[in-house]
């Protein structure tokens, strides 16, 4: 019996696989055996495998039509070499996509569950924490958020969330439509908050829930966090700390913050494309979780279900991005390499070099250096400029992407990411010659 050499499809060693419709000339099973270690099939396949697929002479009968109105001719796929310099994404690592373009192995595959754990002790690294559910969600950052959001608020729960930023207004949003009351301290965007106005507003509300944006990429404002879990839990409430622009970059430290629940993204500080999206949540969130008096009103992101598929039990819940969990560990990896401390200062020195720049072109921080980040810093937009002209003027002629402001700040600030691979001292130069010839252009 001929072997059949086939890179299109090898199943198992051991599988017996009927045809269901095949040509007449074809016989009905397709037997595969084991013959010296090789796999063998019936002869009379063997010249349809050769052209490449098993086709069926079954002719499709229905009386609706194909409306061709809408089918179009693309062609090949072509994207700008960007230098993504904005609030995020950031460029991925060369390794990382690299990673990204790997072979697929199914979502419970034997060697797809050891990379999931992989990933989980990479992550808890990069947060600093032990926490048993540490995770990443299938979707972007707001996925992590929703996630958080929609299994630790329950209908009837006060929510306090310290206002001075988008993605607070966001918290917000994403506690509302759980059911949760929501309380607020407000201050102006661009502030940050102090233990005393933390402790007067839990004072004021006695919320169950505490939402707290530890890296602003709305603003560029840092979060001072020290001290801030303790006075939660004092007040018998749980604190939810958006990570998104940190994890990677700057000094976080969940467990010795006492923070109950974080979630982050994959494409700032990381590296990595948008995607998959990393939680973390200690035993008192997930006791409140597992306590509910509701079922989670997200299936998808319902931790009672997704946690099993992470946890010991490796259970079915969805079909985990593949791809993506292999470029997030390559992503935590890299940290790993680097170490925390390492990295957190790079990310430190190229943001003060980045603000000397500035003031050598003529420009300046929006954000005092005390709560300035230095992986999101906002620069103040001169008078007379027209902030949206100038990010276009950067990407059209340097194909450089800066960040306009965003909601208050619109018009007001530029926006500059220098988050993990792409905080580096070249691209700091770049950036400014960009922004220093756009600035000029409209100055003429």
């Amino acid at each position: 019996m001929p072997r059949i050499r086939s890179r299109l499809w090898r199943p198992n060693t051991h599988t017996c696989i009927a045809i269901a419709s095949v040509s007449a000339t074809v016989d009905p099973h397709l037997m595969w055996h084991v013959t010296r270690g090789r796999r063998v099939a019936v002869s009379s396949f063997q010249s349809i495998i050769r052209r490449g697929f098993a086709t069926s002479t079954t002719t499709m009968t229905h009386d609706a039509k194909v409306d061709e109105s809408s089918r179009i001719k693309v062609g090949q796929l072509d994207v700008p070499p960007r230098v993504l310099l904005g609030p995020g994404p950031s460029n991925a690592h060369p390794r990382v996509l690299q990673a990204l373009s790997m072979r697929q192995i199914g979502h419970l595959d034997p060697k797809f569950i050891d990379i999931m754990s992989e990933n989980q002790q990479l992550l808890r690294y990069a947060f600093q924490t032990k926490n048993k559910v540490t995770i990443p969600v299938s979707g972007t950052g707001s996925a992590a958020m929703e996630a958080c959001f929609a299994n630790l608020v329950e209908p009837g729960d006060t929510v306090l969330v310290f206002t001075a930023g988008y993605f607070a207004l966001r918290m917000i949003d994403m506690a509302e439509r759980y059911g949760g009351k929501v309380a607020k301290v407000v201050k102006p965007w661009g502030s940050a908050f102090t233990l005393d106005e933390i402790r007067a507003g839990l004072e004021q509300y006695s919320p169950k829930i505490v939402g707290i944006v530890h890296a602003d990429t709305s603003t560029g404002v840092l979060q001072p966090m020290e001290g801030v879990g303790e006075l939660v839990h004092k007040h018998n409430a749980l604190l939810i700390l958006d990570t998104v622009t940190s994890l990677g970059g700057i000094p976080l430290f969940i467990d010795q913050w006492d923070v109950d629940a974080a979630y982050s993204g994959s494409q700032k500080c990381l590296s990595c494309p948008p995607g998959i999206a990393p939680v973390t949540l200690n035993d008192r969130a997930m006791q409140k979780v597992n306590n509910r008096k509701s079922k989670v009103a997200n299936w998808y992101l319902d931790l009672t279900m997704v946690g099993k598929y992470w946890g010991s039990e490796r259970t079915y819940h969805h079909t985990a991005p593949i791809n993506m969990n292999y470029a997030l560990r390559e992503a935590l990896r890299l940290v790993s390499e680097e170490g925390l401390e390492a990295r957190w200062k790079r990310h430190a020195d190229n943001a003060k070099l980045f603000a000397a720049r500035l003031k050598d072109i003529g420009l300046e921080c929006f954000i005092p250096e005390a709560t300035r980040l230095s992986t999101l810093i906002s620069v103040t937009v001169p008078n007379g400029i027209d902030a949206k002209a100038a990010c276009k003027y950067c990407l059209d002629t340097f194909n450089v992407e800066i960040g306009g402001g965003l909601g208050e700040l619109a018009g007001k600030i530029f926006r500059v990411g220098l988050m993990g691979f792409n905080s580096r001292r070249e691209n700091i130069e770049l950036c400014c010659a960009a922004l220093k010839a756009a600035l000029d252009e409209q100055r003429k």
